[in-house]
């Protein structure tokens, strides 16, 4: 019996053997498709077949030079994809936490959607990002230190254009608005549209560099934006923008009623009533009609 078994054994171990290094190879031309890692790539390979070419005509001059300088292409090869290869790593690593069961905490997170809606009606340009497991120290440090309770008001006064804090990014860490006016990396991946501006490629970026989440709404157009992972979602409603980011933080988030905005007239400087606060309900008499925005 034994023996009969034996032979389906071995082929079996050998097609596992195939499938997996398939799904590696798969995972790998996936991850770096559309980056600027693909293309070089391509030119990694050439050189390799230009080097078994030369192997196989019996260039000796060639043959030592390859055989010399070979030890070395490793090391080139991290500094070349460190990137890409970080990004691949902290995928694996979500992934991984994602098995054990691990969850972000049950930090609400409905400031931000209703603050992304806030901005979009009054076409306020805003950069929401979200630490996850890589932490962002580098990047809140270059900003203003703020470590506040994350909360609507304070989202919609950060952003506000007559404030000194509403250019570039504020960087939330769980419950707590760590910091604002953060510098992000700009992305370089040469197929992204020429429509996008600063604000989206910077939320692109710090997707590439980390496993954050950042929430973008354009200055011009009023539209919504999710960048994960080095990719974004444009034109996203405020209920397609809570399912994505309740899919991330893996949590359920509860619909909130989302406050309206009436026919705007003279100045405010007072901030908006808080829907959350107000138990999710703002009427028009109730609202303050936020002050003119100019362009920045």
């Amino acid at each position: 019996m034994t023996q009969t078994l034996a032979p389906w054994l071995r082929v079996s171990f050998t097609v596992l053997d195939i499938l997996l290094v398939a799904l590696i190879i798969y995972e790998v031309l996936v991850m770096i498709r559309g980056t600027r890692a693909a293309p070089m790539l391509a030119g990694l390979a050439a050189v390799a077949a230009a080097f078994y070419l030369a192997r196989i005509g019996e260039l000796v001059t060639l043959n030592w030079l390859v055989s010399h300088l070979l030890p070395y292409v490793v090391f080139a090869l991290i500094v070349v994809f460190q990137s890409e290869i970080r990004h691949v790593l902290s995928d694996v690593g979500r992934r991984v936490s994602f098995l054990r069961g691990s969850a972000v905490e049950g930090d609400s997170y409905d400031d931000i959607v209703l603050a992304a809606n806030l901005f979009s009606q009054h076409q306020t340009g805003a950069l929401i990002v979200i630490e996850r497991e890589i932490g962002l120290r580098t990047y809140i440090e270059s900003g203003v230190a703020m470590d506040a309770r994350l909360s609507y008001d304070l989202l919609a006064t950060i952003f506000r254009p007559s404030a000194p804090l509403h250019d570039g990014a504020v960087i939330i860490q769980k419950d707590r608005l760590a910091a604002a006016a953060c510098f992000l990396p700009l992305s370089m991946n040469p197929v992204l549209s020429t429509q996008m501006g600063t604000r989206h490629r910077a939320g692109i970026g710090i997707t590439e560099e980390t496993d954050a989440i950042a929430v973008i709404v354009s200055e011009e157009t009023g539209a919504i934006s999710m960048a994960v992972g080095g990719k974004i979602e444009r034109d996203l409603t405020v209920e397609q923008l809570r399912e994505l980011l309740s899919m991330e933080l893996r949590r359920y988030m509860a619909p909130v009623a989302l406050p309206t905005v009436g026919p705007q007239s003279e100045e405010s400087d007072e901030a908006q009533e808080s829907p959350l606060r107000a138990g999710g309900q703002m009427s028009a008499d109730e609202e303050s009609t936020p002050e003119t925005e100019r362009p920045l």
